[in-house]
């Protein structure tokens, strides 16, 4: 209440938030695809992809359609399609750590967690994990577990944006004075929201792009060594400065439980080479998490994620 008193914008925010939520009524988005219900030997994630901009710039041969997700953040995605499913049959390769941040909240059943924004495969220059990065990780997951469905979750085209061409870097969002909003994140889409930084909406959305384009090109690679059905898609969409419904102030980014259009409205791109692979479900054991809530807490800070 004391961010929005001081926020006009946060507080219509919440209001906006509330009619999504039926006021409480519901966490997720009802009308979503049920992804593990879905057909599929791989389920590629590209974080926070807008289905009109994947349109636009991708090049991979398949089929393409549109879908709605069943949330517009990564920790409602995963809420409303990982707890308490049974998915001893498929691996999770991520580099995002909003599971590990949950994972004491959920029923989290996978045959296994490839956590690949711990350590090594973190990389500090631009706090991220590099799509190259994943690409590899993903492989040895598949060679490791041939008889499972696999899941790839790439951090692109979610900022940071590696592959900005502007003089726009984090330096200049950790130079902005937060005050009482850090809790939003140092990352463009809130400063944007704030109103603290002057681009244009074309600066933005090229960025972005551009993001989406470098991880596009590691796909490629990835679908070259994987045989099966892959199925390319996102766990949300992203505003670029479209009015949110019903009180149509700018939204920027992808705040919780606002589900207009371009906040769920995802690609879901089905690629088939090769032989389908045979499935077999593995133990999977309740595990206590060992890492660091300070080393998770600042991955999702570098991410622009609140805490």
């Amino acid at each position: 209440m004391k961010r929005a008193v001081n926020s006009p914008r946060l507080f219509i925010r919440g209001l906006n938030r509330m009619y999504h939520r039926r006021a409480g009524l519901r966490s997720e988005n009802t009308y979503g695809i049920e992804v593990f219900d879905e057909d599929w030997d791989t389920l590629v994630i590209l974080d926070a992809c807008r289905y009109d901009m994947f349109e636009q710039i991708n090049q991979i041969e398949g089929s393409l359609t549109a879908k709605e997700s069943k949330a517009s953040a990564t920790s409602e995605w995963l809420q409303a399609n990982v707890d308490s499913q049974d998915l001893r049959d498929t691996v999770y390769v991520t580099a995002n750590p909003q599971l590990e941040r949950n994972r004491q909240y959920w029923d989290v059943n996978f045959h296994e967690v490839v956590n690949v924004w711990l350590d090594k495969g973190w990389d500090k220059e631009t706090g991220t994990v590099l799509a190259d990065t994943m690409t590899e990780e993903a492989i040895a997951a598949h060679e490791q577990f041939p008889q499972k469905r696999l899941v790839v979750h790439y951090m692109q085209p979610h900022y940071p944006f590696v592959q900005s061409n502007t003089e726009f870097d984090k330096g200049h969002l950790e130079s902005i004075e937060t005050n009482q909003d850090t809790a939003l994140g140092e990352n463009v889409w809130n400063q944007m929201f704030l109103g603290r930084i002057d681009l244009s909406r074309d600066e933005l959305w090229n960025m972005y792009a551009g993001n989406l384009k470098y991880v596009l090109d590691y796909v490629e690679d990835l679908l070259a060594e994987i045989s099966g059905k892959t199925v390319i898609t996102s766990d949300h969409g992203n505003y670029v400065g479209e009015r949110s419904s019903p009180i149509p102030i700018r939204e920027y980014g992808h705040p919780r439980g606002l589900y207009d259009s371009v906040a769920v409205r995802v690609p879901w791109l089905e690629y088939v080479q090769g032989e389908r692979r045979s499935r077999v479900a593995g133990k999977s054991e309740p595990k206590q998490s060992d890492i660091e809530s300070e080393i998770v807490k600042e991955r999702l800070q570098d991410l622009g994620y609140s805490e």
